[in-house]
């Protein structure tokens, strides 16, 4: 069984990893962890909620696409080791662009049967004013999707 893990750095993420990592043992199956680069907007305000559009206009930074491949090798090399950690060796893949659409897309052309995704849980102000991706995720892909918070 080939699974797909979205990784972002976050704790659910992390989370999403670890649930996989079981599912995985127990059906001898393989995982991708992926990271989608999108250098154009990155939210650096953390997981609190964003209280309205100056708070928005002030937490969401232009990033460059190297500053953005840097987080992202980052970020997977911390899945690795924490994969390491649960005993589980899995590859990793950065792919490029919209994450939603990148990660849903690769899952398909690449044969995976299962997505894993974090969800912060944010509150449902902020998810219709930013959209969620784990939600659109779900709605996209063509594989069955395990959304972990």
């Amino acid at each position: 069984m080939k699974l797909l893990v979205a990784v972002d750095g976050s704790e659910e993420a992390d989370d999403a990893l670890a649930y996989a990592t079981d599912i995985a043992d127990a059906m001898n199956g393989s995982i991708t962890a992926v990271y989608a680069v999108d250098p154009n907007i990155y939210d650096q305000g953390g997981s609190q909620p964003i209280a309205g559009l100056a708070d928005a206009d002030e937490r969401l930074l232009l990033e460059s696409v190297e500053d953005a491949e840097d987080r992202a090798l980052d970020v997977l090399d911390d899945t690795t080791a924490l994969a390491d950690e649960l005993g589980f060796d899995i590859e990793t893949e950065l792919l490029y662009g919209d994450p939603v659409t990148r990660i849903t897309d690769y899952a398909r052309k690449e044969g995976f049967e299962t997505i894993f995704v974090g969800h912060r849980g944010r509150s449902e102000r902020t998810d219709v004013m930013l959209g969620s991706v784990a939600k659109d995720i779900v709605e996209r892909a063509t594989v069955p999707v395990t959304v972990v918070r």
